[in-house]
């Protein structure tokens, strides 16, 4: 198949699947379409590892931290598709501030990462421990 032929392919199917093509994916050049809508497609549209609701409050999460405003209309509109409720949508942008909160905070004093690790592996075994031993989170 030509590398033509396989974007009109491409193009009919993202037609069907969303309904219309939209701007952002007829400006794919043509040789990269089938690769970017199939990767798209089997990530993001389909059952995977992760439920699709979860996966669009990650991006959401990480539009927020990027800043993209476009990133985080789609993935929040996606979030409410799949499920999302407005508490959990509220709630993945917490997450998201306090994450790049942190983040900031640590890099910024440049903590010793490898001291770091060995205490929180001794946190994250002392609350199995605790976890084992009935005791509430």
């Amino acid at each position: 198949m030509s590398v033509i032929e396989d974007r009109h392919e491409s193009d009919r199917d993202i037609e069907e699947v969303l309904g219309l093509n939209p701007e952002w994916l007829q400006r794919v050049p043509d040789y990269l379409l089938p690769t970017e809508w199939a990767s798209f497609k089997s990530l993001l549209l389909s059952e995977t590892a992760i439920p699709n609701k979860y996966k669009e409050m990650i991006g959401l999460a990480v539009s927020g931290a990027t800043r993209c405003r476009y990133c985080a209309y789609f993935h929040t509109e996606a979030a409410r598709l799949f499920g999302a409720t407005e508490d959990e949508i509220t709630e993945t942008a917490m997450i998201a501030k306090n994450t790049m909160g942190w983040s900031t905070y640590l890099n910024t004093l440049q903590f010793d990462y490898d001291n770091f690790t060995a205490e929180f592996d001794q946190v994250t075994a002392h609350v199995r421990e605790q976890a084992a031993a009935g005791a509430p989170a």
